[in-house]
């Protein structure tokens, strides 16, 4: 019942998990429902799959996804219109400025100039873009398969 009112709504933001799909990304859309013997919302998880041909969006990003004309397929009902935030690069929409947590980069930046540097602080004007380490230790753009036995040849992107 729930997923038939999320598949009505035109545009919804969610948050890209892991599927097997090709072509398709399966979108987390979170929302609140009412219970009505406490009158109180508690969160609610809804998934989706979103048509994704050229994988814009990888595990972990936010993005906007807009709902098709027609199905593509009975699980297909929505595309992916944009990636809005990156997984670790959150920017504050309303000043634009890079975000850790719940301090602005600049902020901690400030108290490191006045009480000195940590040693264990991530730095990310040093730190590389995200996609570096694909076909290294980041095997999300590959397609996987499930190993149902040994063959004896190399599968390596079984899961």
């Amino acid at each position: 019942m729930a997923l038939q009112s999320v598949k009505k709504i035109s545009l919804l933001l969610g948050h890209c998990v892991p599927s097997v799909k090709s072509q398709a990304s399966k979108i987390r859309i979170k929302r609140l429902e009412l219970d009505t013997n406490l009158l109180m919302y508690f969160r609610k998880d809804d998934y989706i799959y979103a048509y994704d041909p050229n994988k814009i969006c990888k595990t972990g990003d936010i993005v906007l996804v807009e709902l098709l004309a027609e199905k593509l397929t009975p699980l297909i009902t929505h595309k992916v219109k944009e990636v809005v935030y990156r997984l670790g690069d959150i920017t504050d929409p309303l000043t634009g400025k890079k975000v850790v947590v719940d301090k602005f980069r600049h902020q901690i930046d400030a108290i490191d100039d006045v009480f000195g540097p940590s040693p264990s602080k991530f730095n990310y004007d040093k730190a590389p873009e995200r996609g570096w380490l694909e076909d290294k230790k980041d095997f999300t753009h590959v397609e996987t398969y499930i190993k149902y036995h040994e063959t004896g040849e190399e599968q390596p992107y079984a899961v």
